[in-house]
């Protein structure tokens, strides 16, 4: 086997090396000559916008894909090399972006699924302790039990034991552990409970490829960082040797410059009359975007949830909506996974587009078209399977699909899940500019970068509203402090 090419280094026995590996579906190319190495120790940050084939290339790693060019070869436990359906064998691990655990089973018995050994008599009490350790050293003070029901958990709580099931006890131990955005649905302080274990998990031999658009914590974690761009690496260096600044230089996209200073100076001409006003205290005036900010968990998706149940009922709203929804967890509240392209990014529109109760199909074909390029949906043809992109842009088509509508509020609850930082500055500068022109916006966030975003900020804590922050309040030091100790909420 030919070593390497640039891309990855060639230690002696890497635990995996992909080598020149090519994966075309039909015309697309996903991998284009990818070649890379990961050796017991190592935390490779694996970077790239949504598209650039990250997701691709661990799938080849994983087994779950098998190249249409070059190879994949594993190191098992016992120091020989294997090629073809040797990923579990050889002890790799994948943790997904888009959650697999079945809702209508318990955390135990989700475990079950990947762990084959769990069979006969006795294994529920082998599955319950192997997921209650896992959670236990992964999530220190979790509240999760493993009878609980998965549909049961909130999404920071389910990616929680989807990350324990990456790391649990078997009869194959976890030799390297593929993390697609795992902190994608969690907050700050239990995204750093997981950068702890990653960390002492691979300085006692372990590895991990780290897949994450939160750049700092690639930073935290990894020791190397490979960029891919248009399904091939572009750059592979120690992290030491990048800044964020460079790494975002590096996937092809340039950061807007001093987003926050441009949302303060347009405020006092944007900002018009209130809009809503809740039970529980949110509110937002016309043109304004409001954060909602806090620990997850603490009551800010429900607010959300109350609101816009509250404002989308009646036959009225069918053709004349008020409010309009954008999922962040898009495999249970937002894409329909059978229709395609258009269909999803047409779905709030449909009123709109009916003649006589017949939809003008020559008029939804130039709308998906007209959001395809203002949005940048990475795809060749609209009519595609929603389930043939990526997961940062079928969140586009969500986007698409609330902008499209003329419903004056949208409401967001945590949009940005695994989306990469140049496709966030574009919905950052889009979401400016629909505010400019009228639109209220009320947006769930578990980044601080985000919530610094809005014009105005609502910190929950326990279910209610601890802190309203304005202006120059709004900063991660104010937004912690409410999050862990309850304040007078300003009228």
């Amino acid at each position: 086997m030919q070593p390497p090419a640039p891309g990855g280094h060639a230690p002696e026995n890497p635990l995996v090396s992909l080598v020149d590996a090519h994966m075309h579906f039909g015309a697309v190319r996903a991998l284009d000559g990818v070649s890379l190495t990961i050796s017991p120790g190592e935390c490779l940050g694996l970077i790239g916008h949504n598209g650039a084939g990250k997701s691709t290339a661990v799938n080849v790693i994983n087994g779950g894909l098998t190249p249409t060019g070059g190879a994949v070869e594993y190191t098992l436990p016992d120091g020989s090399r294997a090629t073809g359906a040797a990923a579990r064998a050889a002890g790799i691990r994948s943790v997904f972006q888009e959650l697999s655990l079945c809702p209508n089973l318990t955390v135990e018995e989700n475990l079950r699924i990947p762990q084959h050994d769990l069979w006969g008599p006795g294994w529920r009490r082998i599955a319950r302790k192997r997921i209650a350790k896992a959670l236990d050293e992964v999530f220190p003070g979790h509240r999760i039990k493993p009878g609980m029901t998965v549909g049961g958990l909130t999404l920071a709580e389910r990616q929680m034991v989807e990350i324990a099931t990456g790391f649990a006890e078997a009869t194959e131990p976890a030799r390297l552990v593929i993390l697609d955005e795992p902190t994608s649905s969690l907050d700050a302080s239990i995204a750093h409970q997981l950068l702890d274990y990653v960390r002492g998990f691979c300085a006692r031999g372990g590895a991990v490829i780290f897949i994450s658009h939160m750049l700092g914590e690639v930073f935290e974690v990894a020791t190397r960082i490979d960029v891919m761009k248009d399904g091939r690496i572009t750059q592979s260096r120690p992290v030491a040797e990048f800044t964020q600044q460079g790494l975002i230089d590096a996937m092809g996209h340039v950061a807007s410059v001093e987003a926050t200073t441009a949302i303060r100076e347009d405020a006092a001409t944007r900002i018009g009359e209130e809009v809503l006003r809740t039970d529980e205290g949110l509110s937002a005036r016309r043109g304004e975007i409001v954060g909602l900010a806090g620990l997850a968990g603490h009551g800010q998706a429900e607010a959300l949830a109350r609101f816009f149940m509250g404002r989308s009922s009646g036959p009225r709203h069918s053709s004349h909506p008020d409010v309009v929804f954008v999922a962040g967890d898009r495999a249970r509240d937002g894409v329909m996974p059978l229709w395609s392209i258009l269909r999803n990014l047409t779905l709030t529109h449909l009123p709109a587009l009916t003649r006589r109760s017949i939809v003008d199909r020559a008029a939804e074909k130039v709308l998906g078209a007209d959001w395809k390029r203002r949005i940048g949906i990475r795809t060749d043809d609209i009519l595609n399977p929603i389930l043939s992109l990526s997961g940062g842009n079928q969140q586009k088509v969500l986007f698409a699909r609330s902008l499209a509508s003329s419903a004056p509020i949208v409401v967001m609850d945590d949009p940005m899940r695994g989306v990469d930082v140049g496709t966030k500055r574009e919905a950052y500068d889009m979401i400016r500019f629909e505010a400019s022109a009228g639109r209220t916006f009320l947006w769930y966030s578990t980044e601080t970068e985000e919530i610094c975003q809005c014009d105005r900020v609502f910190v929950f804590r326990n279910g209610r509203i601890s802190a309203e922050l304005t202006g120059d309040q709004i900063n991660e030091e104010n937004i912690l402090a409410a999050s862990f100790e309850m304040q007078e909420s300003t009228a």
